[in-house]
């Protein structure tokens, strides 16, 4: 017969086990999208989801292919898609920045993506720099 010691003692472990679990689920790299503002663009929406660790493409008509260019001038993602949608975990792609293509038809729509390590970040703010003659 299960005693309450015991019973609390085997709550407590699964309670452990489920944290360390969602704390490996949790993914290290997060990104910041300097979206494409061309008019032409705008029919492909590329956007990152709400924890920023997943890159989001969406279109009403198919996405043809998609690849990255990093700092080092190699390709990390290289796919053929033929779908209307397409999602990107950024842990696939290394830290740094990415440049994005997306072929559709005859059109390429090309944004940049900065992958940044989410444990060593405190935050990321877009800034510009501005120039003013006296």
């Amino acid at each position: 017969m299960i005693n309450k010691h015991n019973f609390l003692l085997a709550l407590i472990f699964l309670f452990a086990i489920g944290s360390f679990n969602v704390a490996l689920a949790q993914s290290s790299h997060i990104g910041l999208i300097e979206k494409n503002s061309n008019l032409r663009a705008t029919n492909i929406v590329h956007d990152l989801n709400q924890t920023k660790d997943t890159l989001f493409l969406q279109s009403d008509k198919p996405i043809t292919y998609v690849y990255s260019i990093n700092a080092e001038y190699k390709r990390e993602v290289d796919s053929y898609v033929n779908k209307k949608e397409f999602k990107l975990p950024l842990a696939e792609l290394s830290k740094g920045k990415h440049v994005l293509v997306v072929s559709q038809s005859s059109k390429k729509i090309v944004f940049v993506l900065y992958i940044y390590d989410s444990k060593n970040l405190t935050s990321v703010e877009r800034s510009k720099l501005t120039y003013t003659d006296n």
